[in-house]
């Protein structure tokens, strides 16, 4: 089957280099740091946590804050929540770079990636439904990914096609999923290993380097049915594209490292220093959540607390990592 029937509904485009030609991770004379929540709904003092942490971090030293929108999810994205997002973090006293880049406005942008890795034969169609995976993982239960969901079956994987041709011709919705044993093969190749390490910093500024495993994942959706791309996709794209030199974010999203660093080797992306850090949780002991029903930010503002007292309870005065002198550029 020809590359282009996959991408039928895209015009892949090139990706974009950095705005000073370099792609290096750590290109730039100054660190970059970013804050990037989705509008489906209101900031709570979790996202606190992590914004006052990039913006610290950025003005301790000499570096620059980014703000982006990560809205791909156009069915769940509301404009009231883009404009929240705005309005609570000028009112906690933090100010960013303009413009900020949303991502619904650059869908080809991730396209272009999705087709640099349809043109490594490490995408392939996924026509299965949630039902039908759900079964099947009902039918041979088996290991679980980071998030708990159970590892793709591979339904579809070994689809003839003359089938996958028959289903696009139906315009059957499809997601492309990452072809894990052959995206481990391309990483052998590159590195000589089939695990990935990243630069974890610890909060005095030491770095250990952490090796993972991106085969947990399996094979894992990069492009989505109903947008042209993925979280994973978009994040790592974005984070290279914006030469983001210091990923800080919550320790949910440590097991994703690996998976995205994984797409990094593949798209010849040069990693950034990540730094996890701990998660706000409620009297239930879980994290705060939008889906949990956690309070909002702007309730705190309109009753009249004040910035610093939201500071206080973030609890940020010993959270503050250091970079060392050599690691920050």
């Amino acid at each position: 089957m020809k590359l282009e029937t996959y991408t039928r509904r895209w015009r892949p485009a090139e990706l974009p280099r950095r705005p000073d030609g370099d792609d290096r991770s750590n290109g730039e004379a100054r660190p970059v740091f970013r804050f990037a929540p989705s509008p489906n709904g209101p900031l709570h003092l979790g996202h606190a946590l992590s914004a006052f942490l990039n913006f610290d971090m950025a003005q301790s030293f000499g570096g620059r804050f980014l703000l982006r929108i990560e809205d791909i999810d156009l069915a769940r994205t509301r404009e009231e929540h883009v404009t929240g997002i705005f309005d609570d973090l000028a009112w906690l006293g933090l100010s960013w770079e303009e413009p900020v880049l949303r991502q619904s406005e650059h869908f080809a942008t991730y396209q272009a990636a999705a087709h640099t890795l349809l043109k490594l034969g490490l995408l392939y169609p996924c026509f299965a439904t949630r039902a039908e995976i759900a079964e099947a993982s009902k039918r041979a239960p088996g290991a679980r990914d980071p998030d708990g969901a159970p590892l793709y079956p591979g339904l579809h994987k070994r689809l003839a096609k003359e089938e996958v041709a028959e289903r696009m011709r139906r315009n059957e919705p499809f997601a492309l999923r990452l072809d894990m044993d052959q995206a481990l093969d391309v990483l052998a190749l590159r590195t000589n290993a089939r695990r990935v390490t990243f630069c974890e910093l610890a909060a005095d500024g030491t770095g250990e380097e952490i090796e993972a495993d991106p085969a947990v994942w399996g094979d894992a959706i990069i492009v989505r049915k109903d947008t042209p791309t993925s979280y994973h996709l978009a994040c790592v794209v974005d984070d290279a594209r914006q030469g983001i030199t210091h990923v800080v974010r919550g320790r949910d999203l440590y097991a994703a490292t690996g998976l995205h660093r994984l797409l990094q080797v593949l798209l010849g992306i040069r990693r950034p220093v990540y730094h996890h850090h701990r998660l706000l949780t409620g009297p239930d002991g879980r994290k705060l959540a939008k889906s949990a029903g956690a309070r909002p930010l702007a309730e705190f503002r309109d009753e009249g607390v004040e910035p610093a007292e939201v500071r206080a309870r973030v609890d940020l005065g010993h959270q503050l990592p250091t970079i060392p002198a050599n690691d920050r550029s």
